[in-house]
């Protein structure tokens, strides 16, 4: 197998895998299957860990299984783990440490795909329970603009702004 393959076969899945998880968030997470653990990210909660965590055992786990199944059998499944891992990877840095800040220092972003990012995962997070969310992707964000006209056409950010005053609001800095 040449270099140009594996380097191939990590981007396609690194790709796949935000396709893969905005189907995960759109229709597991936020559906009557997997509310139970998506819900603690969507809560105030208290310590390091919430029970969404669990989300990331899971995909880890098929991230080493096909580890073990490349490595032993099918040599491109390697190369797709790894694209897996690489896709966690930058999870974990981008919506865990920039988006909620989970980590011991704290960043806005003011300009680009980082701002834009940021902000729109903010206003996933402006909809309570799991209907009328918009921005479902981790590391694709859609216009901000068209996300604040989908979440006002649903008359989310009219409830909101009554019982939480600027609680939509994209640009505020996340609660430590």
């Amino acid at each position: 197998m040449s270099v140009l393959g594996p380097i191939l076969i990590v981007l396609a899945t690194v790709a796949a895998m935000e396709w893969v998880a905005y189907a995960v968030h759109r229709w597991i997470m936020h559906g009557p299957l997997g509310w139970d653990w998506h819900q603690s990210h969507h809560e105030d909660t208290e310590g390091p860990f919430e029970k969404n965590d669990l989300y990331a055992i899971v995909f880890a786990g098929l991230s080493i299984g096909l580890f073990a199944i490349g490595s032993a059998w099918w040599p491109w499944l390697w190369w797709a783990a790894l694209g897996m891992l690489v896709y966690g990877l930058l999870y974990f840095f981008v919506h865990d440490g920039l988006v909620h800040q989970r980590w011991p220092f704290r960043h806005v972003p003011r300009r680009g795909y980082l701002r834009r990012l940021y902000q729109a995962h903010r206003l996933h997070h402006a909809v309570e329970g799991r209907e009328d969310c918009v921005s479902f992707g981790f590391l694709y964000a859609p216009p901000v603009e068209g996300l604040k006209a989908d979440l006002k056409r649903s008359g989310v950010l009219g409830k909101r702004a009554s019982t939480h005053r600027d609680a939509w609001n994209p640009d505020r800095q996340a609660e430590p």
